[in-house]
């Protein structure tokens, strides 16, 4: 059996050695032929010269050119060099359990999905870094979807990285390269609206490092947000309607606000007043339940870490729905044939 494994990658200097050495470690059966390729989208961190270095010392590890930067296109150009019965996306800024890639294999022949994965599990670095990864387990957070579980075994919407038969993207395509996020959502959107099951397994263990820092939580979020407009754009349709809350949070508070201020501005204060308690009181209660999610988490975080969550909380929250309001609103001060804003284009990472 042969396995291509493919890894979008940019500017990837700090990370890249113990991620590939991560890899050339990977405890395979017997009889497999592994081959490692790596689509760099074009990295001037000195990213490219590791990778060389890599290719000369190990044949199987090859260095795919990636000249669109992006997820998506760098994963088309590594599947479309891929020689391999079955196809593995690792992704650098994940841990992976040494026998990763044999489990995914194995699910995938055993369960007969059309594609596999495991949960989505995170583990940060640092006290923000640990918040922002304890909020990424809550349901609060996540809407309760599956993937992020980890103990669920079964079909979901979709699953992180993944693991595919070659031939399943002969039959559904390759990932959109429109889309600067989101791109495995919408292929298991469309490969699920094709009859294909998506397969979650707790036996593929990894773990994800997210951004430590606020700021770069809420450039990444509100990415998500924008990004997630453009796939139900594509299909007329959403994959879930926990997508759709942030959104409907954000807007609750926008349009109160400016009711308030037209309201003032016409003399109507009593009715600006009773919108204002209204705002208020929907505030105060998103702020007991952030406080209340606090509970169950209390005994694995630091203080520090366990006060900074009800922020951490919000950062989610507000930064997806802004981003999809955003995506919403775009065809009306952008033309549907220009590109989005830089701001929700640039890599965050």
């Amino acid at each position: 059996m042969k396995i291509s494994l493919v890894i979008p990658c940019r500017n990837e200097r700090g990370h890249i050695s113990e991620f590939l050495d991560s890899l050339l470690a990977q405890d395979l059966d017997s009889g497999w032929d592994v081959e490692i390729l790596v689509a760099d989208g074009m990295s001037n961190d000195g990213t490219r010269d590791v990778l060389r270095q890599y290719a000369q010392t190990a044949p199987h590890v090859h260095l795919i050119d990636n000249p669109g930067f992006i997820v998506s296109t760098g994963l088309n150009a590594a599947i479309g060099a891929a020689t391999g019965d079955i196809v593995v996306r690792l992704d650098a800024h994940t841990t992976y359990a040494s026998d990763y890639v044999r489990e995914c294999v194995r699910v995938l022949q055993q369960t007969g999905a059309d594609n596999v994965g495991g949960p989505w599990v995170a583990e940060g670095r640092g006290r923000v870094g640990r918040a922002i990864a304890a909020a990424f387990r809550s349901p609060f957070c996540s809407g309760g979807g599956k993937a992020h579980d980890p103990h669920y075994e079964g079909e979901v919407d979709t699953v992180y990285l993944g693991c595919w038969a070659r031939a399943t993207f002969d039959r559904a395509g390759l990932f959109d390269p429109s889309l600067v996020r989101n791109q495995d959502d919408e292929f298991n959107f469309r490969l699920r609206r094709m009859g294909g099951r998506v397969w979650q397994s707790p036996r593929i263990k990894s773990t994800y490092t997210p951004r430590d820092s606020l700021s770069a939580l809420f450039r990444q979020y509100i990415q998500y947000g924008f990004w997630k407009v453009a796939v139900i754009r594509k299909h007329r349709a959403l994959a879930s309607w926990r997508h759709v809350v942030p959104a409907l949070f954000v807007s609750s508070i926008l349009i109160s606000l400016l009711l308030i201020a037209l309201m003032a501005v016409l003399g109507l204060n009593t009715a600006a007043a009773v919108i204002g308690d209204v705002l208020a009181g929907g505030l105060l209660l998103y702020a007991v339940v952030c406080l209340a999610c606090l509970v169950p988490l209390a005994r694995s975080l630091e203080l520090v870490a366990l006060l900074l969550l009800p922020f951490v909380f919000a950062a989610y929250h507000v930064a997806y729905g802004l981003g999809f309001l955003a995506g919403t609103l775009q065809p009306i001060w952008e033309s549907k044939a220009a590109a989005p804003a830089r701001f929700f284009t640039a890599l965050t990472r």
